[in-house]
């Protein structure tokens, strides 16, 4: 991908008003590409660095569409869904991460993500779905089970190969590092996350149609009541594909335009990102004025004496 020369703008900041009256800020960067790679506008530094996180997962389950893992155990739109979530560990997602290893005839045992804390099983960890779409594509082609995490296991290769196909680089140049739940995750510039998610909601190939497709229609899966991923698409009815990264990434795509924006919040602030994608969902006109209204009320008014306010824009290249 050619990034062209080097661009730095005004960065965004998010302030926390209590009666009005500044408490704490948080800085923000954001870039939006298109499906060729190109930077359309930007607040900070379209060049910023960070590590893509659970906003890789989309990507991760194309080594299930890609394989024929779905077609040969017979998964719906739903298994792949929940493939590309951060779930919240409910009976429903939990069940649908369990489904993938039924189908593929997969001891839940072999699942390598961590228990999470106050629960009992790691099909409630929020990367179980992930996980269980590994392990279907090494049912599929007889790769080791019990290594599937390693950087240099076949399935991780195959990833790795096809993020490197779609952003047009060898795939020996791009970072990679241990996630929480212990799959690699990779250190991306702000426009490749962008040109990611541009490419995903451009349908250009079957596989990300069908991400695209499993994600919308089933936005419950992919975080849950209240989150902002689910909220986001069920409002807009699969017009707009986004998915949340630790740390204060976040990832939207407009579906059908093939354009993309990723957000990085410098300090990792949750409330933070939520709040600059309402604000830039609006300035770009991705979201009606009633859509972002609803999403101001849930995601920026936290308390009848606190609100979240967002300072800046993007500038267009």
């Amino acid at each position: 991908m050619s990034m062209g020369k080097r661009t730095c703008t005004a960065e965004l900041e998010v302030r926390l008003l209590r009666e009005g009256i500044v408490e704490s800020t948080h800085s923000i960067q954001a870039a939006v590409a298109d499906d060729r790679g190109r930077v359309l506008s930007v607040a900070g530094n379209a060049e910023t660095a960070t590590f893509v996180r659970s906003a890789l997962k989309p990507f991760q389950a194309l080594a299930v569409t890609s394989s024929g893992a779905l077609e040969r155990f017979q998964l719906s739109d739903r298994d792949l869904a929940i493939m590309c979530a951060s779930h919240q560990g409910s009976v429903e997602q939990a069940r649908q991460a369990f489904n993938i290893l039924w189908r593929c005839d997969v001891d839940p045992a072999m699942l390598q993500c961590p228990i999470p804390e106050g629960k009992h099983s790691p099909l409630q960890h929020n990367c179980s779905g992930k996980h269980a779409g590994m392990l279907a594509v090494c049912q599929l082609c007889n790769f080791s089970l019990g290594s599937y995490l390693h950087r240099d296991h076949p399935v991780q290769t195959m990833i790795l190969s096809k993020m490197a196909e779609l952003l047009k680089m060898p795939a020996a140049e791009f970072i990679g590092v241990r996630d929480d739940c212990g799959a690699p995750t990779y250190f991306l510039q702000l426009s490749q996350m962008a040109t990611l998610y541009a490419l995903l909601a451009s349908g250009s190939s079957l596989d990300l149609e069908r991400v695209v497709r499993a994600m919308t229609h089933h936005p419950t899966l992919i975080s849950g009541e209240g989150q902002f991923d689910t909220e986001l698409m069920r409002l807009t009815n699969g017009e707009l594909v986004s998915k949340s990264g630790a740390e204060g990434v976040q990832c939207i795509g407009r579906v059908g335009e093939g354009l993309g924006i990723a957000i990085k919040v410098n300090d990792g602030a949750r409330r933070a990102k939520y709040a600059v994608a309402v604000h830039l969902l609006r300035q770009l006109g991705w979201i009606t004025p009633a859509i972002a209204e609803t999403l101001s009320e849930r995601y920026m008014l936290l308390s009848d004496v606190k609100r979240l306010d967002v300072v800046g824009d993007l500038t267009l290249l």
